[in-house]
């Protein structure tokens, strides 16, 4: 045969190698719906607040724990995902909090007064608060080394979310009872329910028998939710104290789970493998980068810029926009440059994106500077979260993807609010003896360097991951 012949004939095979098998978007696609309707709602809600105040006769402090209690549940169930996912398997799980998500919806629709109505968001937030962490697994276990191309496409719809979110809340207060906030997640469960039971593979097989360590769940969980708690309450003197305890409770999770070995809530020794804590490493600081820039840069357009929230909020489309934009094309930019050169060039976007503004905190607004900079921004977020996350899930087996998850989620979650405290603490302490408005501007100058500095190290975590996915297996 031909030499060309034989190069047509590998370049066929590879294509079909390369080729993702519809069964993978079958899954991804339904496994979405979890992690959509959980974003969906939130957004929903979250900007319903003062309708939902006048409407219940309630205190705007009060009805905020609509909100609050969601989000602090979710984060109160997250670390029993790995030991669920073992136990009964992730179909199972997965059809669990969805029945239980979609109950709690209606119970939300039909409730009679805040404290009610309260009561039944914290039951949503514990079902819905796996729904997120098993999106991410499924994929990562239907997609294999796909995973970056194919949590691409599939995070376009949860980013959409908080721009679908208050279109669909206005029109459902305008034309509606404030119940179909609620309700209307009833019809998108019910059928998300059926796709389920069709089309995700069932694996009762992968299941094992393991004892749940309550000890540790008795540590983290509390410990993780007095973290977030205390984290937004640091002006309190409360609020210090709760995240110092919550603090100390993970820190003795910590210790007694490196003793505990197999019998652990989290299996500590994933972070020994190289790769693995890598990318958690990187994951940490670029979620932290996010949240903390997130926090920054509208108080900068607010209190030294001296914009209003209306404006704020158009001025910060670029970010979601760049975002949006760069998603699609992580996984083809992943095979073909691999994760290395993806992620640290997403992180060195991310900080060179970061830097105009300094130059808007040393000589005021300029749309022209700011625009592109938060465009670019947003893309360079992009650019580092799927590279890693498919680099952390390369470097575990399929039996140890729950576990996996678990602990990526919870490293997620702490990544943005110790970011955020420690650039809203020094910023706080550079504004304590200012009282002129260039003053205030030089205050977030600094802190713009400190985030700056974050964004650096999440580049130095970046350049450490593996070239390609094929590497993975030589760095561990």
């Amino acid at each position: 045969m031909p030499q060309s012949s034989l190069e047509a004939a590998d370049g066929k095979r590879t294509q079909a190698k390369e080729q993702i098998d519809p069964a993978v978007w079958k899954i991804a696609g339904v496994a979405l719906f979890g992690a959509l309707l959980a974003q969906l709602d939130a957004t929903i809600v979250n900007v319903s607040m003062s309708k939902l105040a006048v409407e219940l006769n309630s205190s705007f402090s009060t009805i905020q724990w609509v909100t609050s209690g969601y989000l602090l549940a979710l984060t109160l169930v997250l670390p029993l995902n790995g030991w669920l996912v073992d136990r009964i398997g992730a179909k199972a799980l997965y059809l669990w909090c969805f029945s239980a998500f979609t109950l709690c919806s209606a119970l939300c629709g039909i409730a009679w007064s805040a404290p009610s109505l309260i009561g039944f968001r914290v039951l949503q937030g514990i079902s819905g608060g796996l729904l997120a962490p098993m999106t991410q697994m499924m994929i990562a276990r239907a997609a294999g080394k796909h995973m970056a191309r194919v949590a691409g496409y599939m995070a376009l719809p949860v980013l959409l979310a908080p721009v679908l979110g208050p279109i669909i809340a206005g029109a459902i207060l305008q034309h509606a009872s404030w119940r179909w906030l609620f309700l209307v997640n009833l019809p998108v469960g019910g059928i998300a329910l059926l796709l389920v039971i069709l089309l995700l593979p069932n694996d009762k097989n992968e299941t094992t028998l393991r004892t749940l360590d309550w000890f540790g769940l008795a540590l983290l969980s509390p410990g993780l939710v007095m973290f977030l708690y205390g984290s937004e309450r640091l002006d309190h003197t409360t609020g210090r104290v709760i995240l110092t305890g919550g603090v100390a409770m993970m820190l003795v999770f910590l210790w007694t789970a490196r003793r505990e070995g197999d019998d652990a809530l989290i299996d500590l020794r994933l972070f020994r493998r190289k790769v693995f804590s890598t990318a958690a490493v990187t994951q940490f600081l670029s979620n932290g980068g996010m949240f903390a820039g997130q926090m920054l840069i509208p108080a900068f357009l607010i209190q030294a810029c001296g914009r209003t929230a209306g404006e704020m909020g158009w001025m910060l489309a670029p970010l979601g926009v760049g975002m949006m934009l760069a998603n699609p094309f992580m996984g083809a930019l992943t095979d073909k440059f691999g994760i290395r050169r993806v992620c640290a060039g997403g992180a060195f976007l991310t900080l060179a994106a970061t830097l105009p503004m300094l130059y808007l905190a040393a000589h005021g607004l300029s749309l022209q500077v700011l625009i592109p900079a938060l465009l670019f921004r947003g893309m360079g977020m992009s650019g580092v979260g799927l590279p890693s996350l498919t680099a952390a899930y390369a470097s575990v087996s399929r039996q140890r993807m729950p576990m996996a998850t678990t602990s990526l989620n919870i490293v997620q979650r702490l990544g943005g609010p110790t970011a955020t405290i420690f650039c809203a603490t020094f910023l706080a302490w550079k504004l304590k003896p200012v009282d002129a408005g260039h003053a205030v501007s030089s205050a977030y100058g600094w802190a713009f360097l400190v985030l700056c500095g974050i964004h650096a190290f999440a580049l130095l975590a970046a350049v450490q991951l593996p070239r390609r996915i094929g590497d993975v297996a030589a760095r561990e």
